[in-house]
């Protein structure tokens, strides 16, 4: 049997090495641009505008010049390959109805015919209750999870640490998932939109879902196994279980993976943000979870302060 719980602080470690790099992305991108990463429309307000067939990619300054005619002074081009075919994706405030006509004429006599793949506008109010509304789903999300599992578990010992746990790890998936958002802004021009969201509450979901089904595995043991030390039970039922989760998580990677090599770049971005996540949250489930729990089990937290003051108060004067 593999001693899962043995090595739970280098679990502990290798998460925050994965953590921390997204974290520091985070601060440098609001240092730059006041955002923690990038942010589309839909939580800010604006205009994303991707055409194709172009003769040429225009310069920043054209495309600003085109569009601070209609007082739109913050358009900003982004070359890209679109299917093989040159394009561009022009990102700015949101450009109304009866000036989209005007704003596509000049860029015809600019850059020639071309074709319209996406054209997607958001007034600032709505991109202000998206925000409100995704943080709110996360902490509804949270404080759902915590009351569940304390009641789901209540004839267990400790039922309350187990909705801990699983907030914790919860909480672990999520900084995964924001932090390496941060990174691929700053490195790929990835940008936060609805569908990040809808990926990331989806991850919410796969995560507890592990988590639930390791826990409960304890809590049947705990039973079956009495007088055995908790750290074995747990073990044991990390043992019992593995299988399943990674059976269970290796049927919706291929799944996933298959999107992202063949669904189109419209979904990349979500599929593998969804890909990251439930990575993740097997992780966090097998190896930070069940572990939190044999932390508080064993008291090492309240351990370690206490050899600290301990060490502090034999300390000799100065």
């Amino acid at each position: 049997m593999i001693d899962f719980v043995g090595k739970r602080y280098l679990y502990f470690l290798i998460s925050v090495l994965i953590i921390v790099p997204g974290m520091l992305a985070i601060a440098v991108h609001w240092v730059q641009y006041q955002t923690p990463f990038a942010m589309a429309i839909d939580f800010t307000g604006g205009t994303n505008w991707e055409i194709v067939d172009i003769a040429r990619v225009p310069t920043t300054d054209e495309v600003r010049e085109i569009f601070a005619k209609y007082g739109i002074r913050d358009a900003v081009p982004q070359p890209e390959i679109l299917e093989g075919k040159q394009g561009v994706l022009i990102r700015s405030s949101e450009v109304r109805p009866e000036v989209k006509p005007l704003i596509a004429a000049d860029l015809k006599a600019l850059l020639g015919d071309f074709t319209e793949v996406h054209f997607e506008s958001a007034g600032p109010a709505i991109g202000a209750e998206v925000s409100q509304r995704a943080a709110q789903a996360v902490g509804f999300s949270a404080l759902a999870i915590l009351l569940f599992l304390t009641l789901a578990f209540r004839k267990a010992p400790h039922p309350f640490r187990y909705g801990v746990a699983a907030i914790i790890a919860m909480f672990h998936d999520i900084l995964v998932v924001i932090g390496l958002a941060a990174i691929f802004a700053l490195f790929f021009g990835w940008q936060v939109d609805a569908l990040f969201l809808t990926a990331l509450l989806t991850v919410i979901g796969f995560s507890v879902h592990d988590t639930i089904v390791v826990f409960d595995r304890i809590r049947e043991n705990l039973t079956r196994l009495r007088g055995m030390p908790f750290d074995s039970v747990v073990n044991h039922s990390i043992t019992q279980t593995l299988d399943r989760s990674i059976n269970t998580q290796l049927v919706v990677l291929f799944t996933l993976t298959s999107l992202a090599l063949f669904g189109g770049i419209t979904i990349r971005h979500f599929v593998l943000t969804m890909l990251i996540g439930i990575l993740s949250g097997t992780y966090s489930s097998i190896f930070n979870a069940a572990q939190i729990l044999v932390v508080w089990e064993d008291g090492d937290v309240g351990n370690f302060f206490r050899r600290v003051f301990r060490r502090q108060e034999k300390a000799p004067a100065s």
